[in-house]
């Protein structure tokens, strides 16, 4: 480990000269002592980063936890986030306090001290000749330093952000350096890295990343590029003028120009993106060659007799083209593996049953697992309800089904008298047992974990056709990376008598006008939901809470009855204050977002969302769905603070504008980014996105997808040598991954 001052403003690499494109390293603050040199020579990429000079192994065990940097690898595919501009100097009058950061150039007038203790503060007044502005420190324990360092009169060049305090213009904790010591048109654009609390504790800033980065070049320069060895083809390269890989990661940490940084991202945006394409597509096609499924070519006396007599409306035609694409699919004697998108309200749980009545009719068996015992109670009664005077047996299996029921339904399951099988994860157990389970149906996805899935699946001898369900639409580029090797079935339609829900927002200040229409739909006989986004009072979170909210419906609404319902219920009690709601015992529900998944009441026309500011556009656009299930017209009302961001604003806008939910995933993907939407962690297939971004970058993203594609055109045995790098690669990112995208 590498002895360092105890306060240091700007960190160095430890030693050695800076190659050519690293001239801002050329020179030092204070010199530092030699690092000790690695125990073990660099032979690769894997090189455990406590080799690196001035990690060691409670860095090291920082870096893994906090950033993911085990190896030399690792650092080197940890990008900036930014870089700015040190070639640029500006003059005092030029600033303002919105720019980014600046460079000036001149000298210290003066000192000022004051305050004491934790509120003691040094200001240096710094001219250029053209102005004068504060330079300020905070901490006490290193103003005597900065004031023995940064001496009067010397003329030095200043780096930070300019803000404004009590009308001036002032750069805190700037940084300094001697100009004499700078040569400022060599010094490029500077590297910013993305840094945790915990890093920082651990003395691991964005600067700490820069010095390993920097060492990681100047010290080990030549292995690595020996090391990083070309993974694209030389006609993709070509053809799309992509820069070498070795370049592009040398300036996508240091890069020269502004369009060297950018030909760098753009080559490993790609790579990126074309890796993960290539991964599925390959996977997608093997599957298809070997993936047997069972064949269901009749359509009997269950379906027909359910579509001509039990039907409870006329299908819509985007769910008459569903069925169709799914029954095309058990024909084919491969395994059906297809995601199946629709609003909330859009007619997905009837189109499953009709496929799931195409599988009994073959002589197989059919499970949906729900998240939620509430949703998979639901989904019980309703096909109860529509199966009603035929001979098929449906069940319900979850944690709440015990004793001598349960043993009566696992023995039904196994003997193959049970034709329909609904549950939560309990369906996953050891213990059930299907005699033929020809089709599985996995209501709202992402909720389950793909070993979960996986359990399901290997249930039977030869795989069960597999129907995946989201009420959450998805972006096209993101469904073409998490779920490109899913056919994709989309429900765009609602049923007829479905009017679409009006969206309203309401600031907090005008809640009366709120109560009143509220009385006017319970008046009607309708029902009502009040969602909150906190159960309990919460100074940090200052925001409207449950139970409070309850007492004041309580007391503006006399002579209604309320329901109420949160997570932290007992499962039992929570059930029976839903129960209670959808019988129309009462005609309010004061609720938390538990309600986002499981509750379908279509006498409730009305869903009010106080602090909507708190939620996320798709969470908003699911509670939205709860309502506008019956044939009267419904209405979502936001309720915010009038003060909102301009992000913020635009959401509520958005739900306001459009009720389309695939507009609103768009622009929730746009404004969050890809993050964890539909479980990305959960998708298996996806490998770690270090810099593309699917939000921003879908032009990309269907570039990515067709190269691939051709590459698997041009050598689908994989035998052409030109390609050989481009597989191997792809080998060493899928080590160790189990490809679950067929339970996807």
């Amino acid at each position: 480990m590498c002895a360092t001052t105890s306060f240091c403003l700007k960190v160095w690499p430890c030693h050695g000269a800076a190659p050519p494109f690293l001239p801002i390293f050329a020179q030092t603050i204070s010199p530092r002592p030699q690092c000790r040199a690695p125990t073990t020579p660099l032979t690769d990429l894997s090189t455990a980063i406590t080799y690196l000079p001035g990690v060691g192994p409670q860095r090291a065990k920082v870096l893994e936890a906090e950033a993911g940097i085990r190896t030399f690898g690792d650092l080197l595919h940890t990008f900036p986030y930014k870089h700015i501009d040190r070639t640029r100097l500006y003059y005092i009058h030029e600033l303002t306090a919105d720019m980014p950061f600046v460079q000036l150039r001149g000298e210290i007038l003066s000192y000022e001290e004051d305050g004491a203790g934790r509120k003691h503060r040094l200001t240096a007044h710094f001219t250029d000749g053209h102005g004068v502005i504060d330079l300020v420190w905070f901490q006490a324990s290193a103003i005597k330093w900065i004031r023995s360092h940064y001496t009067v009169g010397r003329v030095y060049i200043v780096f930070g952000k300019a803000t404004v305090f009590n009308g001036r213009l002032n750069i805190p904790h700037p940084d300094i350096e001697p100009a004499d010591s700078l040569q400022l048109s060599a010094m490029a654009m500077q590297p910013y890295y993305t840094t945790t609390e915990r890093m920082k504790k651990a003395g691991l800033n964005s600067r700490s990343l820069e010095r390993f980065t920097s060492t990681l070049f100047t010290r080990f320069g030549a292995d690595m590029e020996a090391a990083t060895r070309e993974t694209l083809p030389p006609d993709i390269i070509g053809s799309l003028h992509l820069v070498a890989r070795w370049q592009s990661l040398r300036d996508l940490h240091y890069p020269p120009s502004a369009e060297a940084l950018r030909r760098a991202t753009y080559r490993q945006k790609f790579e990126e993106l074309f890796f993960i394409q290539l991964g599925i597509l390959s996977y997608a096609r093997q599957r298809q060659q070997v993936a047997r499924g069972y064949v269901m070519a009749t359509v009997g006396r269950q379906f027909n007799t359910f579509y001509r007599d039990h039907l409870p409306f006329a299908l819509t035609a985007a769910q008459k083209r569903v069925v169709r694409e799914m029954r095309h699919d058990m024909l084919t004697g491969r395994q059906m593996n297809r995601l199946l998108q629709g609003d909330v309200g859009s007619g997905k749980t009837l189109v499953a049953l009709l496929t799931m009545l195409i599988a009994i009719d073959n002589g197989y068996q059919a499970c949906l697992m729900a998240p939620t015992e509430i949703l998979a109670e639901q989904h019980c009664q309703t096909f109860r309800s529509m199966l009603a005077g035929m001979d098929l047996r449906v069940e319900l299996l979850t944690g709440a089904v015990k004793g001598k029921r349960r043993m009566e339904v696992l023995a039904g399951v196994e003997t193959g008298s049970v034709h329909i099988l609904i549950g939560t994860h309990a369906v996953l157990e050891d213990c059930v047992t299907f005699a033929q389970l020809g089709l599985v149906v996995i209501d709202e996805q992402h909720r389950f974990g793909v070993a979960q899935r996986a359990r399901l699946w290997r249930k039977s001898t030869t795989p069960p056709h597999v129907l995946v369900m989201t009420a959450t639409p998805i972006p096209r580029t993101l469904a073409m990376t998490l779920y490109g090797d899913l056919d994709v079935s989309v429900i765009d339609e609602l049923p007829p008598g479905r009017k679409p829900v009006e969206t309203r927002h309401y600031w907090t200040e005008t809640l009366q006008t709120l109560y009143a229409g509220m009385r006017r739909e319970i008046g009607k006989g309708r029902q009502v939901y009040v969602v909150y986004p906190a159960i309990h009072e919460s100074e940090k979170l200052n925001v409207q809470d449950l139970e409070n909210g309850y007492a004041e419906m309580q007391e503006a609404f006399p002579d209604v009855r309320i329901s109420r319902v949160h997570g932290k219920m007992r499962p039992r009690e929570k059930d029976e204050e839903m129960a209670r709601f959808a019988s129309g015992e009462t005609q309010m529900l004061v609720a938390t977002t538990v309600i986002e998944v499981g509750v379908n009441v279509p006498n409730a026309t009305v869903m009010v969302i106080m602090n909507a500011e708190r939620f996320g556009l798709a969470q908003l656009h699911q509670l939205r769905g709860r309502v506008g299930r019956g044939g009267e017209q419904s209405y979502c009302i936001l309720v915010t603070r009038y003060q909102l961001t301009t992000e913020t604003r635009r959401r509520i806008d958005i739900m306001c504008e459009t009720n389309d939910g695939f507009e609103i995933a768009e622009a929730d993907l746009k404004t969050r980014g890809p993050g964890d939407l539909e479980g990305t962690q959960q998708s298996g297939m996806a490998f770690d996105l270090h810099i593309a971004n699917l939000a921003r970058d879908g032009q990309l993203v269907q570039l990515a997808r067709d190269t691939a594609s051709a590459l698997l055109d041009a050598d689908p045995d994989r035998t052409l040598p030109q390609n050989a790098p481009t597989w191997a690669r792809l080998a060493e990112l899928r080590h160790d991954q189990f490809d679950w995208s067929n339970i996807s």
